[in-house]
C-alpha cells in the first residue's frame, strides 16, 4: 500500500508533535501541526482568542499546524462563515474536519490529533499512529516546556483527558482504541528511533 497521508496521535508529553515532524521531513510531506487556532479564526472570522477558549475547554490538540498553508486551505476549502453564523465548538469542530478533509484531498501531509484518526479512518491510504510513552519519560519532557512550578502530573492528566474527552464526544470513539490505529507505539526516551519505526512501517524503506 502506498500512504498518501499520515495520522498521529500523542499522549501529552510522548514528544509525538517532534515524531511527527521528523516523519515529515524524511518524507518530504506537509506537516499540519501548529497554528491551526490562527485557520480556524480566519476561515470564521472571529477573534483568535475566542478560538482559544474553545481550544482549552473542547480538546488542547488544535495547536500546531503552518500558517499560511492552512489559510490558503481554508479558502480553497470554501470554510469561511456567513456574516451571521454563530462561531462555538460545533462549529469550530465542523472547521476542523474540513480542513483535515481537504489536508486528505491534497495528499503528502502529516496530521497531528484533531481527530483525524476518526475522520479518515474509512480511508485505506491513510496511515494512523498512536504514541505513547511511560509517565516519567513524559514528566522529564515536560520539565523544559513548562511554567516552571507547574504540576506536571496533574497537566498530564487533564489534557490527556481532555483529548480523550473530544473524541469521545464528538466522534463516539474511545482514544486509546487500538482499531484506530495501524501502529501504537512507545517512544521512551528515544523520539528519532520512534520516527524511524514508524516512517519504515509506513514505507517499508529504512531511514539513515
Amino acid at each position: 500500500m502506498e500512504y498518501r497521508l499520515l495520522t498521529v496521535n500523542r499522549e501529552f508529553g510522548s514528544g509525538g508533535g517532534r515524531i511527527a515532524q521528523t516523519v515529515a521531513k524524511w518524507l518530504g510531506w506537509k506537516l499540519l501541526d501548529r497554528d491551526i487556532i490562527d485557520a480556524i479564526a480566519y476561515a470564521a472570522h472571529v477573534d483568535i482568542n475566542v478560538v482559544r477558549h474553545y481550544d482549552e475547554h473542547v480538546d488542547s490538540w488544535l495547536r500546531r499546524i503552518n500558517q499560511q498553508a492552512m489559510r490558503s486551505a481554508a479558502l480553497a476549502a470554501g470554510l469561511e462563515l456567513a456574516e451571521n453564523s454563530v462561531f462555538d465548538a460545533d462549529e469550530m469542530v465542523k472547521i476542523s474536519q474540513k480542513i483535515i478533509e481537504k489536508a486528505y484531498a491534497d495528499g503528502n501531509c502529516v496530521i497531528v490529533g484533531r481527530g483525524a484518526q476518526c475522520v479518515l479512518q474509512h480511508k485505506p491510504d491513510v496511515f494512523h499512529v498512536f504514541i505513547y510513552a511511560p509517565l516519567k519519560e513524559r514528566i522529564l519532557r515536560l520539565r523544559t516546556r513548562l511554567e516552571k512550578g507547574a504540576d506536571i502530573e496533574q497537566r498530564i492528566r487533564t489534557v490527556d483527558a481532555e483529548r480523550a474527552k473530544y473524541l469521545q464526544q464528538y466522534f463516539g470513539k474511545s482514544w486509546c482504541n487500538a482499531h484506530l490505529y495501524d501502529v501504537m507505539i512507545s517512544s521512551h526516551e528515544d523520539e528519532d528511533d520512534t520516527a524511524r519505526v514508524i516512517a519504515y512501517a509506513m514505507t517499508g524503506r529504512p531511514q539513515a
